[in-house]
């Protein structure tokens, strides 16, 4: 909350923590890292940690609009999206991703669900791609044609699980690879 309020004005939130951590503005004196620069960092990291986690809030929330395992529907539901996606569909399937596909986002695991669902949609040719489609967006319960909505979702969760994994990937840069980049860029 408080990077959202004070994301563009990094002297209020630098005023913010000073008042919450109760030091002064240059503190520590004669530092080169100040309470200044402990809220940008701290609003830099906290917008990569909002993202990372709404994008895959996003994967969760798609999931969630399809029939739920385990119930009438949703058995129905995962044994035809099995036999319209062919041997692609065990990359989703919830009996073949185990219990706790969506747990593993909880526990820090969060490319398994995006992982996963980009492989299914890689393996789908292009007539398990529309029965998948019309299936989901049959399940939608929304208006409109059915392959319309299914295609709408499978370009959303494509899409969703695509910014989870190149998310993830930047995590793993360090300051020196941050710094090839720029120098490459500016030297092209």
């Amino acid at each position: 909350m408080i990077v959202r309020l004070y994301l563009d004005k990094d002297a209020e939130l630098a005023q913010h923590l000073t008042n919450e951590l109760n030091s002064p503005l240059d503190w520590p004196e004669g530092g080169e890292l100040d309470t200044e620069h402990v809220a940008k960092i701290a609003a830099a990291a906290a917008c990569d940690v909002s993202y990372d986690q709404a994008a895959n809030g996003h994967l969760v929330d798609l999931f969630a609009a399809l029939p739920l395992p385990g119930t009438p529907e949703g058995r129905e539901f995962w044994a035809s999206l099995g036999q319209a996606g062919g041997d692609a569909a065990m990359n989703i399937d919830p009996a073949n991703a185990g219990g706790p596909f969506f747990d593993r986002l909880i526990d820090g695991n969060e490319t398994g669900i995006a992982g996963r669902l980009l492989s299914f949609l890689e393996e789908l040719n292009s007539d398990e791609h529309d029965a998948v489609a019309d299936l989901i967006g049959g399940a939608l319960d929304l208006l409109g044609g059915a392959r319309y909505l299914g295609k709408l979702w499978l370009r959303d969760a494509e899409t969703t699980a695509w910014h989870v994994l190149l998310a993830r990937r930047r995590t793993h840069h360090t300051a020196e690879d941050r710094e090839r980049f720029l120098e490459a860029w500016r030297n092209a």
